[in-house]
């Protein structure tokens, strides 16, 4: 997973030439750590969506250009565009179903 942070968000997300999926999380946050290896096996069944990381509390700019009011928040990101996005824990499934949806894979 790429670690995106306040300055290298332009060229990681907002120019990248793949449909991103972004763990939007803080390390003392709990349900954050239950949802990394849910992201973790995602990112092995997407090869073609680039994942990423940001430490809400390290890019405080990445975290209000979302919006961020509750992590974790899984964002969902093509050509630049902010598409969709899950808040909380949610199972693999209900990802997978996401990501579907929104990517149309």
């Amino acid at each position: 997973m790429i670690k995106i942070t306040d300055s290298n968000f332009a060229a990681e997300i907002e120019n990248s030439d793949r449909p991103c999926v972004i763990d939007l999380y803080a390390d003392w946050c709990m349900p954050c750590k239950m949802l990394a290896p849910v992201l973790d096996e995602l990112e092995s069944e997407y090869p073609d969506i680039k994942f990423c990381k940001v430490n809400v509390d390290e890019s405080p700019a990445v975290a209000r250009a979302f919006g961020v009011s509750s992590i974790p928040m899984v964002a969902l990101v093509k050509d630049g565009t902010f598409l969709d996005a899950s808040v909380g824990f949610v199972p693999k499934a209900t990802l997978a179903a996401l990501i579907g949806k929104t990517f149309n894979k």
